[in-house]
Order: structure tokens, then sequence, then C-alpha cells
């Protein structure tokens, strides 16, 4: 083959140093974008009963009682040493009765040892095998007194954990953390009953020990007077090249749906508030109060407040990929029903709704309050080119009903459920 001449060669490697380094800057817009990409749709789906039942199978385990026994808000990331770490937001500890429940039906239910209601504390993480088998609970206090792990803040409130990813301590370095992104919320009344957005913050883990080091806040309550239009920071987290793409939604207490937003992080960076940056609608800028969504409520389009986002596929197909509940549902219809949208870039725009998942719910003597929410991607327990997806379960019932009667009663009613997706091209 002949050699180019030197001076051609040495300018185009000029050219694409500087285009390189022009999508490596904080603000540059990258590239994102395959070519010929015409997105992805859900091709098949399927129950994976082998991961809800390890799960199931652990929370029953009564070797210890300041465990896990069920919990909801359920996110995952691979570590480096084949682990998984899951976390968890509201959490239920305590002993597990083998049935019939104090109302004569055949199901396991909940008791404390310690007197009173049994434990709910705001989060928790599990560490699962190698081979997925959850093995132990890491929560905060003692034993006797157990604590969320992630402790709440001064002055009242809680965090609850979303996504988490693995990332240099620094930009280059070869020390790696966990760095977990956390939604901060305010005690708060009427539409505010599971608590008012209030700042998007972010943990820093050690590693291999997974012990807390710090809590950043990295988008605070300032960025939005309206609690109702603050943004809340890490319903997914997606690293692609060199960033880390952040998504995050509003909370409108009296609208059907939520509108979805992104920023980004230089890997290394996430817990770095002066590293990030917002989609404005055209640019990457450093001010919060300035983003734009990236995909808007309205008809059938929206988000729930918990969605996640996945880069999938290959080649021309290669997209990115977003599951929410459908939230053009009345009343917890929106509560049944996992829907996605597609987009060839991370900021859209965003085609959809497309297609339906209707996941399977336990039985229940009153199916219509058994809800399912916060469909989650989990990309490392991914097998047979698959994509593992969790949903969680509730019982949500007339308002000013309270649910722990009913999880307590039945633990199957929350507890996370899985199932394994499989994607297609979608067609141009």
């Amino acid at each position: 083959m002949a050699r180019a001449p030197h001076r051609r060669t040495t300018a185009a490697a000029l050219l694409l140093a500087a285009v390189a380094l022009l999508w490596a800057l904080p603000g540059s817009d990258g590239p994102g974008r395959t070519a010929g990409c015409t997105g992805r749709r859900i091709a098949s789906w399927s129950v994976d009963s082998r991961q809800t039942a390890a799960f199931a199978r652990y929370g029953n385990d009564n070797a210890r009682t300041d465990d896990w026994t069920g919990g909801d808000g359920t996110h995952s990331v691979r570590l480096p040493d084949g682990r998984t770490l899951w976390l968890f937001s509201d959490t239920f500890l305590d002993r597990i009765q083998p049935p019939p429940n104090p109302q004569g039906q055949r199901h396991r239910w909940r008791t404390a040892d310690h007197g009173g209601t049994p434990y709910l504390r705001h989060n928790s993480l599990v560490v699962t095998s190698r081979s997925g088998r959850p093995e132990r609970t890491l929560t905060g206090g003692t034993p006797d007194a157990p604590g969320p792990y992630f402790p709440d803040p001064p002055g009242g409130g809680w965090r609850w954990p979303v996504q988490a990813r693995v990332e240099p301590r620094s930009p280059g370095a070869a020390e790696r953390v966990v760095r977990v992104l956390l939604w901060r919320r305010a005690p708060g009344t009427g539409p505010w009953i599971f608590g008012m957005p209030y700042a998007t913050e972010v943990a820093t883990l050690s590693l291999p020990g997974l012990h807390l080091e710090r809590i950043d806040e990295t988008v605070g309550p300032d960025a939005a007077a309206d609690p109702g239009r603050r943004v809340l920071y890490g319903a997914a987290a997606v690293r692609d090249g060199h960033w880390t793409y952040v998504y995050g939604a509003d909370d409108p207490p009296s609208a059907p749906a939520s509108r979805a937003y992104l920023a980004r992080a230089p890997a290394g960076r996430l817990a770095d508030r002066a590293g990030w940056r917002f989609w404005d609608g055209t640019h990457w800028q450093p001010h919060a109060d300035r983003a734009a969504p990236v995909l808007r409520d309205g008809g059938r389009r929206g988000v729930g407040s918990a969605f996640t986002v996945v880069r999938d596929g290959a080649g021309p197909s290669r997209s990115w990929l977003l599951f929410t509940m459908d939230t053009g549902g009345s009343g917890t219809a929106g509560l049944r029903t996992i829907t996605t949208y597609r987009a060839c870039a991370p900021e859209g725009p965003w085609h959809g709704p497309h297609g339906r998942i209707t996941p399977p719910r336990p039985p229940a003597p009153d199916p219509q309050h058994v809800v399912a929410y916060n469909p989650q991607a989990h990309p490392g327990s991914s097998a047979d080119g698959t994509l593992l997806l969790s949903y969680d379960i509730n019982w949500l019932g007339p308002p000013g009903a309270p649910a722990d009667p009913h999880v307590n009663g039945d633990v199957d009613l929350y507890r996370p459920r899985f199932l394994r997706v499989r994607t297609a091209a979608a067609a141009p």
C-alpha cells in the first residue's frame, strides 16, 4: 500500500487531535449521535423468576433481623471484583413469619423483634456475590438500632439513593471509587406526603470496603424556587465516551407526568459540582437553572419521576433507549404498564412512546391497589443479549389509607421483581 505524504498525515493527525480535544472539553458538544441510527424497540420480554426468587429467599432468611426484608427504588452497579452493589430507597428490616398472616391469608408477613412496628429506614445497600446471590445488607446505626446507610441530613428529611457508577477518584487516577447519586427530600404535607424535592447529592464510597467517605451537593434547591419544578438528577446515569450523562426529572404534584432533563460530567468528576454541565436545548452550560427539558410532558408523553436509560444495540442501530411507566393512564392505570422512548443522541429528540410491557403483579385480595413502578435497567447483569429490567411493587390504596399493614401483611407486596427484555432495531 502506498504511504501518504508526511505533511498530509501530520495535518490529519492534528485535525483529529483537535476534534478529540473539543469533544473532551467541558461545555462542548460531543458526538453522541450514531450515523444511520434508527433507534431500538422492545422485541420481546419474559419473567426472570430466578432473580426475583433470589431476593425473596434473602428477604425471608431470619439469620439476622437487621438486614433487608423488602424495599423499593431498586438500582445496581457492578463492582470491579465482580460483586454487585444494589441500592434501595425505603427499606423494611426485622423478622419474617411463615403463613398464615394475622388475617388468615397464605402470605409470609413481617413482625418487629423490638416491639412496635417493623423498622422502616430510608435507604440500604445489599451486596451480592459474583454468582448473584445476596450476601449482606449495609445499614447505618447498630444491629440493635439500625439506621439508613446514607444518614438523614441535619434539620430533617432523608436521602434516597438512585444511580451509582464506578469511576476514577479523579480524572485519570488509577484508584476507583463508587459514586452514588442521592435524592435529598425534605419533609412535606399534602401533595408532598412522600417528601418535597430538595437537592441532588453525590456520595463517595471506597473500594473494596464500601465505606461512606463523604456526601457532596451537586444541584441545590436554589436552581428552582418552586419545589414542583426542582429537578432531581440520577434517575439514570449512562457512561458514554469521556462523559457520564445524568438524567433527572421534576416532580409537579398535580401533573400526571414529569419532564426529563439531562446533565453530564467528565469521568472522575461526578462528585464535583464544577464539572457538571446542563443541556439548555442548544448547548451544554454550567447553570442548572437554565436547563431545558429533553422530553416534555403532555398528552401521552412524559416520564415518571423514576425512569431508566440505556445505550443499546450495535452498529447503525446503536441508540439511547428510555424505559418509564406509561404516564398516559388515568388514576393508577399509569402504575401498571411500562413503555419506551428512543433517541439517537442523549439529548434527543426522543420519539415515543413505543411498545407496552404489563409486568405481572403478585396476587392480592384487592389487585386494583397493587401497583408496579420504577422500571430500572441493570446492564451489568445482562445475559444472552437480553437486558435485565427490575420493577417495584407496592400497595397504593385510597387517599389516607396506610400501606404498612398491607406490605407487612404480605411481604411480596414490597419487593422488586425482574424481567428479561430483548430489543431489536426499530423500522426506519
